[in-house]
Parts: structure tokens; C-alpha cells; sequence
């Protein structure tokens, strides 16, 4: 029964990670180095992320500075970014790579806070599915003997338990980065 909760319950820390790392992505009107981390340069006929050919660091609330560590990139890294999603266009000297990110819309706030949502649900369903399916071994082990029945309703709350832990830990990060969002 322990392995069953251990196991359902590092699945659930992967889903919360993976939630988090996705939100870190998201453009909330200051520069964060994050939201480069999708982006690959072609260098030497391999994808590579940008924060592995260059420096990148936030010099300004809305401003990221790359500074390649071989000037040759400095072109390959500007066309990355001009043909991501990012919507901000890349200014050079040749050396340095600026990016500035224009203020949110309130608009654009708003979707941005629904598409947050949306994310959050789904790392709640994921949350689900694991509590499920570690239920279902716990039933597998009370139908193989293994457990008895008083152990496996104990198992149940324990996976319920756990569940309503990190569900509440996705409805805390929604929370934040929606203030985040909604307060700039």
C-alpha cells in the first residue's frame, strides 16, 4: 500500500512541476528568462536552447538582455525569436540581443487569466486520474489478498487525502499567477 501512495503521490509533485514550469512560460508583462526556454536556435545543424549558446539576464521590469558567448549566434538567436510565437521583435548591436515586452491589454490580461485556467484544470484532471488509478490497485490488491478491506478503505483516504493536497496546491499557483496577471 505504501509503494501504491508513494508512487501516486511523486506522479502528482511531476503534475504540479510540470504545471508550474508551463505558467513560468507565460508572458506576464515582465521579462522572464522562462519564456525563451521553448525556443531552439539551429547551431551547427542541432536545436539548442538559447540559455545554453548565451546569457540571459533582466536588466529592466520588461526588458531581457542575451548576450551570446559567440558573436557569430547573435544572428541565429534573432531569427529564432523573430520566427517564434513570442511577439516581441529582438533589437541587436551585434553583441546584444534586446528584447522589450510591451505592457499587457487588459484584453489580453483576461485571456491570458482564462488560458491559465484552463491549464490548471487540466493539471487538476491529471491529479484525478492518478488518484484513480491508485485506487484501482489498491482494489487489485484487496481482490489478490494482499489487503484487507479495512486496509484498502484506509489506502482509498489516504490517495483522497493526497489529492485534495495538491489540488488546492494547483488552486494556490492559479490564484498567483492570476494576482500576478490581473495586478500589473
Amino acid at each position: 500500500m505504501k509503494e501504491v501512495l508513494a508512487r501516486a503521490e511523486e506522479k502528482m509533485k511531476k503534475s504540479v512541476s510540470v504545471l508550474e514550469k508551463e505558467l513560468s512560460e507565460i508572458r506576464a508583462g515582465r521579462a522572464n528568462p522562462a519564456v525563451l526556454d521553448k525556443i531552439k536556435v539551429d547551431y551547427y545543424g542541432a536545436p539548442t536552447a538559447i540559455n545554453q549558446l548565451a546569457a540571459v539576464s533582466v536588466t529592466e521590469a520588461r526588458v531581457l538582455v542575451i548576450q551570446p558567448w559567440d558573436k557569430s549566434v547573435t544572428r541565429l538567436i534573432e531569427h529564432a525569436i523573430q520566427k517564434s510565437d513570442l511577439g516581441v521583435n529582438p533589437q541587436s548591436d551585434g553583441t546584444t540581443i534586446r528584447l522589450i515586452f510591451p505592457p499587457l491589454t487588459e484584453d489580453r490580461r483576461r485571456m491570458l487569466v482564462k488560458d491559465i485556467a484552463k491549464m490548471c484544470e487540466e493539471s487538476k484532471i491529471a491529479v484525478r486520474s492518478i488518484r484513480r488509478d491508485a485506487n484501482d490497485k489498491l482494489k487489485a490488491m484487496k481482490k489478490n489478498g494482499d489487503l484487507t478491506e479495512d486496509d484498502q478503505k484506509q489506502g482509498d483516504k489516504k490517495v483522497q487525502d493526497l489529492t485534495d493536497r495538491y489540488v488546492k496546491m494547483i488552486d494556490a499557483i492559479n490564484e498567483r499567477k492570476e494576482q500576478e496577471l490581473m495586478s500589473l
